[in-house]
């Protein structure tokens, strides 16, 4: 309901076994109103814009391990994983509980990096305009991991 914003956070993964990890999430994000203030006088929000956190922990099963090649004689180990887990998200002075479902491909360059490309889905309830609402909240991620 808000449009498309960048998302900064951290995430923190530890592999359980070599098909089970967990993964801790935290990221934020500012969500303006200003379309709702062409329609509505004063907007849904107190001010112009509110600052969305979220918080998550979830499991990820390892799926597809295989390679991926790179030219003649040049493979690199890659792993597509799927995600699910739960969490917290605070936004517009509400705390809510969260649903995540995700998932994504790890391409391991060398023994200590790895390139990860990541889809994820935060569901929540929301109640901004007098109607509770689940949203659905997609997330890309391509991030960089030092494994150690």
């Amino acid at each position: 309901n808000f449009g498309t914003n960048n998302v900064s956070g951290l995430r923190l993964g530890y592999h359980i076994t070599e098909d089970f990890f967990v993964s801790a999430q935290y990221g934020q994000t500012k969500v303006s109103d200003d379309s709702f203030r062409q329609i509505l006088p004063g907007g849904v929000f107190v001010n112009r814009s509110e600052t969305l956190k979220y918080y998550t922990l979830a499991m990820g099963y390892n799926l597809l391990p295989g390679e991926v090649f790179f030219g003649q004689g040049n493979a690199k180990l890659s792993q597509g994983y799927v995600l699910v887990g739960a969490g917290t998200t605070s936004f517009a002075g509400q705390r809510k509980q969260t649903i995540d479902l995700g998932f994504g491909l790890r391409l391991l360059w060398n023994q200590r990096v790895a390139l990860n490309a990541e889809v994820r889905d935060h569901m929540f309830s929301l109640d901004l305009l007098g109607r509770r609402d689940t949203t659905q909240n997609p997330e890309v991620a391509f991030g960089l991991s030092l494994i150690f």
